[in-house]
């Protein structure tokens, strides 16, 4: 089984560096490849799919498959100077041709010019002012420049950034103010940098098995014996799934039988922009093992496993922390304790961000404070995410600034995938919260 495997590997590692090889333009036939590499017509079919998935190739209705330049993703923590333009409600004044170009940090130029040579480099931003020397020496020296304060430039910088390619934007706020809102844009795109979404895992270098529902018994029991697998999507004659099936539901079925009166209609389907954990959620939630993924045509371009999903999260929790969310932030001053009998508690002070408009802490904070510690406290017992299913909190008193509160959980029960926490929030000894959370186990 194992040689026929990387037999078929081989095959589709040939088939995807022929169609490489292939100028921008070329039309592909399924029959075409699978006569020139003498090669099955299924093996053709699903080595061209795989090509679309990987951006070689795109098929067009009334048109066919057409071989086309691969896009390079982008790349998510680097923003443009485009996105700039947007962040800072500014206007271009010049080198538009190279607005599309990332910028790797930006500089402000709040010193003498000499001086501020020395930190601008090829693919920065310099913020400052109507400096128009500065703005002539950064893009002199491949920066582009944000001019601050609802000031322009003159016609001779305009004429260089147009001739450099390199982005002249002007703005009407403070150097100050832009520089704030960038480094929160930045901090921004590190967060979502930092969510793992299913595009991450999804597999893009092995094929993609399906049936269709015209497909027999015996056609699945081939398949099977083929890949090991023990379920399919089903998919229709455009990709789009349409049912999904596994050897538990071909038990007893005659060879002949059709897989489409055999499978499960209306499969549920995520897309590439879906976050990691909420298909960990939809799958613990709903029971199933196997999620196909479409595109924006429904079309099915691969499929994740509950193993894909709990490979991913382990991944997640090893990464350092690269920007901090307002929960990350809320949280960081909770330090986790441990009691005479060696039992997990938490405990922080209150400070003024944890406020509200009445200068008394957040219900929703404390809430949020509850919740992470009630994960921690989960996998203290058992290695593993939660995903919670509901809560019940009480808010008996209210804190002030300055006050120092324990956290305090005690596991009501706790199965292998099924969690009831109750949480105490105390100051002084006296009770002040108290919450209920019930969670599944991933």
């Amino acid at each position: 089984m194992s040689t026929g495997h990387s037999e078929l590997h081989t095959k589709h590692e040939q088939i995807t560096k022929y169609i490489e090889s292939l100028a921008v333009g070329t039309k592909l036939s399924v029959r075409q490849i699978a006569q020139d590499l003498d090669v099955s017509e299924g093996t053709a079919y699903r080595a061209i799919k795989e090509a679309e998935n990987i951006g070689l190739v795109s098929t067009k209705r009334r048109i066919g498959t057409i071989r086309m330049e691969k896009k390079e993703e982008p790349v998510i923590d680097k923003l443009t100077f485009s996105e700039i333009v947007n962040v800072v409600e500014g206007v271009v004044l010049g080198g538009s041709s190279g607005i599309h170009k990332s910028l790797n940090k930006f500089v402000i130029g709040a010193m003498q010019l000499e001086a501020m040579l020395k930190y601008i480099e090829a693919g920065n931003l310099l913020i400052v002012g109507n400096r128009v020397q500065a703005h002539m020496c950064a893009l002199s020296q491949g920066a582009g420049v944000l001019i601050t304060g609802g000031f322009d430039t003159t016609p001779e910088v305009k004429e260089l950034a147009d001739e450099l390619q390199l982005p002249i934007i002007g703005s009407s706020f403070d150097t100050f103010t832009v520089a704030t809102m960038i480094n929160r844009a930045m901090e921004d795109r590190l967060i979502k940098k930092k969510i793992m979404i299913v595009d991450d895992i999804v597999r893009k270098d092995s094929p993609i098995y399906s049936l269709l529902a015209a497909d027999t018994v015996k056609d699945m029991q081939k398949l099977v014996e083929e890949t090991t697998h023990t379920r399919y999507p089903v998919i229709d004659d455009n990709q789009v799934p349409i049912g999904m099936i596994t050897t538990k539901d071909i038990i007893g079925a005659k060879p002949n039988q059709l897989v489409g009166t055999l499978m499960t209609p209306n499969p549920l389907m995520i897309n590439l922009k879906t976050s990691v954990a909420s298909a960990g959620h939809t799958m613990v939630w709903e029971g199933i093992e196997l999620l196909p993924v479409i595109d924006t045509d429904r079309k099915m371009i691969g499929v994740i496993s509950r193993k894909d999903v709990m490979k991913a999260m382990q991944h997640m929790q090893r990464q350092p922390q690269n920007a901090e969310t307002f929960e990350v932030q809320i949280y960081s001053g909770i330090d986790e304790l441990r009691d005479e009998e060696g039992k997990l508690y938490f405990q922080g002070t209150v400070t003024p961000q944890m406020t509200n408009f009445e200068g008394l802490v957040s219900e929703g904070v404390l809430t949020t404070i509850m919740i992470r510690a009630a994960y921690r406290t989960v996998q203290e017992n058992k290695k593993g995410d939660l995903i919670l299913d509901s809560s019940s909190s009480y808010f008996l008193i209210p804190l002030q600034i300055d006050d120092v509160i324990e956290i305090v959980p005690s596991i009501v029960e706790m199965s292998r995938r099924f969690c009831k926490i109750d949480m105490e929030i105390r100051t002084n000894g006296t009770r002040v919260a108290r919450s209920m959370f019930t969670a599944r186990i991933l």
